[in-house]
């Protein structure tokens, strides 16, 4: 088995899943997202408002890049800035009512997503992967 290409697989990989998560938004009339904005749109879901910080740390990336993705959720009109009423110098951020319309939509493209990703896989090949993928992001 050849092992030298597998980072260049895994973001083959990546990017493939990216071109079908734009396809299945723009299938939704959902468009001017990317891929990078899920993780945010997510995790605000879950939890809305969370401050840039705790956004920052739940998705892996620094306050300064995604500021950029945030500022672009700003101008879609999927989420907002707000003042924390307890801390003055935290900035908020919440989803809007349009925001909040773009959960079922995304649960669906996200469940469509890992039918595609794991397609033909059993339960245990699925857990296999998934602990082999996260040693992998580990190593580095």
């Amino acid at each position: 088995m050849n092992t030298d290409g597998i980072i260049a697989l895994i973001s083959r990989t990546g990017e493939k899943a990216n071109v079908f998560i734009l396809k299945k938004l723009k299938e939704l009339g959902i468009e001017g997202l990317a891929p990078s904005h899920g993780d945010i749109l997510v995790n605000l879901f879950r939890n809305s408002p969370l401050s840039m910080k705790d956004l920052a740390e739940r998705i892996g990336r620094d306050k300064s890049t995604i500021t950029a993705l945030i500022n672009k959720l700003i101008t879609l009109g999927y989420v907002e800035k707000q003042k924390d009423p307890s801390d003055s110098r935290v900035t908020l951020i919440a989803l809007t009512r349009e925001g909040e319309e773009l959960k079922p939509d995304f649960e669906y493209v996200s469940a469509k997503l890992l039918s595609t990703t794991f397609r033909g896989f059993s339960m245990e090949e699925r857990a296999q992967v998934v602990r082999l993928l996260e040693r992998i992001h580990g190593n580095f």
